[in-house]
C-alpha cells in the first residue's frame, strides 16, 4: 500500500510540473513551419500607420560580444547569440511600415549586379540599331543610417532551484538566466548627428525539472525511474524580441522628439508617446533582477499592530497571549527611521496566570531593501514595562522595570502610503517579578509576533 502512496506521489508530481512538454514530446520529424513571432511583433504590426515612411540604411547591426557558447568540457566555436542581427532589424522595420529600408548590408552585390544589367544593355543596343533600352533608375538614398548592435551577453546571471527527496522519492527544480542588451541609433547623414539612441536588455531563461522513485519494492527488487525535462529559452528569438522593442523605442520617442509623426496626427502621436512613458518608467523603476523599485519619501508613518506574546517566566508551561501595538516612525534615512511606540499585552503562563501588561518603547530601525517593495526590516532599542491592572488584589504590586527589545521583520508595500508588515522581536525584561514570583538568576523575558498595517504621510524628500 504504501508502494501504491509512492507511484501516486511520482505521478503527481510529473503531471503538475511538466504536463506541457511530456503531452507535447517530439515523437516524430517536423515539417518547416513559418518562424515564431514575439509579443513585439504584434505591437509593431499595430502601430498607427506614419505620415511619410523614413528611408534608412542599415549597414551592420552585428554582434559586438565576441561571446562563444559555453560548454561543459572542452571549447566551443559557436557563438552565443546570432550573427543575423541585421536581416532581424531589416525585418523589424518592414513590420513596422514607419520605414523605407534599403539594402546596404551586401551593397557591393547590388552595385555588381547593376553593372551586369548596364553591360547588357549596351551590348544589345549594339546589336539592335532600332531599340533604346532605358537607363537604370538611381539607387535611392538613405536620410538616416541605423547603427548599434549586440553590445553584452552576460551568462549565468542568477541560477537557483529547489528540491526534496524522501524515502527514495524526489523532485527537484533548476533554472538560469542570461542577459543580452541591445543599442540601437538613428544618425542624420544630412550632418551626422545622432538623433536617438535606444538601449533594450532581455533576459534569457533556462528551467531544468524533474522527479524520480529509487525504492527496494522486495528483496534484491529495485525499483527506479527518473522523469524530466529540461526548458532553454531560444536565444534567436529572445533577440528578435530586444531589437523589435528597440524599433519600437525608436518610433515613439522620434515622435517625442518632432523627428516624424503618425499620419492620424497629434492627438494619436501624444497617446503613443503618453503609453511608452507610462511603460518607460515602470521598467526602469525595476533592478537588474526584475525588483519593483519605489520612492518613498514620506517622512512620518503610523503603525498599528496586532499581537501575540509568548512568556517565558518561572513557570514550567508556555502559552500564547493577545496584545495589540500603536506606534509613531520618523523617516531620518532611506534606511533609518526612529521609532516610538506602546504596547498592550496579556501574558499567560502556567495554568492560571493571565495578566495585563502595557510598555512604552524607543527604538531604532534599518531598512534594508529601502526601494523594493518588499524588504526585511531590523529593529532594536529600549523600553519600560509596567502593569496595566491586577486580576488578583492579593497579588504584590509589579514595579515598573525598564527591557530591551530587539526583533526582525518583513514589510510588503502595497502603495506609496499603504504597507503591510509581519515581525518577531524578543523583550528582556529587568525584572524576575513579572509573574509574581522571584526564583532562579535569569530575569523574565517574552517573545512577541504580530502582524500590522503601516499609514505613512507627510511627504518630504530624505537624503541618503
Amino acid at each position: 500500500m504504501k508502494f501504491n502512496n509512492y507511484i501516486a506521489l511520482l505521478i503527481i508530481a510529473i503531471l503538475s510540473i511538466s504536463c506541457g512538454s511530456y503531452f507535447n514530446q517530439p515523437v516524430q520529424q517536423q515539417e518547416a513551419r513559418t518562424g515564431e513571432v514575439t509579443p513585439h511583433t504584434e505591437k509593431l504590426k499595430k502601430l498607427p500607420l506614419p505620415k511619410e515612411p523614413v528611408v534608412v540604411g542599415v549597414y551592420n547591426f552585428k554582434d559586438q560580444t565576441g561571446q562563444y557558447k559555453n560548454v561543459e568540457l572542452g571549447n566551443s566555436f559557436s557563438t552565443a547569440v546570432s550573427q543575423g542581427g541585421t536581416t532581424m532589424l531589416i525585418k523589424a522595420l518592414e513590420d513596422s511600415k514607419w520605414f523605407t529600408p534599403i539594402e546596404r548590408e551586401n551593397l557591393q552585390n547590388l552595385l555588381n549586379e547593376r553593372n551586369i544589367i548596364r553591360s547588357t544593355r549596351k551590348d544589345y543596343q549594339k546589336n539592335n540599331t532600332n531599340g533604346n533600352q532605358p537607363n537604370l533608375p538611381p539607387l535611392l538614398y538613405a536620410g538616416v543610417l541605423l547603427e548599434g548592435g549586440i553590445v553584452s551577453y552576460d551568462t549565468n546571471i542568477i541560477t537557483g532551484g529547489m528540491g526534496a527527496r524522501y524515502f527514495g522519492v524526489g523532485a527537484s527544480t533548476q533554472y538560469r538566466e542570461d542577459r543580452l542588451t541591445v543599442y540601437l541609433r538613428a544618425v542624420s547623414t544630412s550632418n551626422g548627428k545622432v538623433l536617438k539612441t535606444i538601449y533594450i536588455s532581455k533576459t534569457i531563461l533556462s528551467q531544468a525539472v524533474d522527479a524520480s522513485l529509487f525504492r527496494y519494492v522486495n528483496f534484491q527488487r529495485l525499483l527506479e525511474v527518473e522523469m524530466g525535462y529540461t526548458k532553454n529559452e531560444p536565444v534567436q528569438l529572445a533577440l528578435k524580441d530586444a531589437i523589435e522593442k528597440a524599433v519600437e523605442g525608436l518610433i515613439i520617442e522620434g515622435i517625442q522628439d518632432n523627428l516624424w509623426s503618425a499620419k492620424e496626427g497629434e492627438m494619436t502621436n501624444n497617446l503613443l508617446v503618453k503609453e511608452y512613458l507610462e511603460e518607460k518608467e515602470m521598467e526602469e523603476s525595476k533592478l537588474l533582477y526584475n525588483r519593483t523599485q519605489t520612492e518613498k519619501d514620506f517622512s512620518n508613518t503610523i503603525s498599528v499592530s496586532l499581537n501575540t506574546p509568548l512568556f517565558h517566566g518561572d513557570f514550567s508551561k508556555k502559552k500564547l497571549g493577545y496584545g495589540a501595538s500603536l506606534g509613531y516612525s520618523r523617516k531620518l534615512t532611506n534606511y533609518i527611521n526612529f521609532n516610538l511606540s506602546g504596547s498592550y499585552f496579556n501574558f499567560k503562563t502556567g495554568n492560571t496566570f493571565s495578566e495585563n501588561f502595557m510598555d512604552l518603547g524607543l527604538s531604532f530601525e534599518g531598512i534594508i531593501l529601502p526601494y523594493d517593495n518588499l524588504t526585511p526590516f531590523v529593529y532594536g532599542g529600549l523600553g519600560y514595562l509596567f502593569s496595566a491592572g491586577k486580576s488578583n488584589e492579593s497579588l504584590p504590586d509589579f514595579k515598573p522595570s525598564p527591557k530591551i527589545q530587539g526583533g526582525v521583520g518583513i514589510m510588503y508595500v502595497i502603495s506609496p502610503m499603504l504597507s503591510l508588515k509581519g515581525f518577531a522581536e524578543s523583550n528582556l525584561v529587568f525584572s524576575d517579578t513579572v509573574d509574581f514570583i522571584e526564583n532562579g538568576k535569569r530575569d523574565d523575558y517574552f517573545l512577541n509576533f504580530g502582524i500590522g498595517i503601516n499609514y505613512s504621510f507627510g511627504r518630504k524628500k530624505i537624503k541618503n
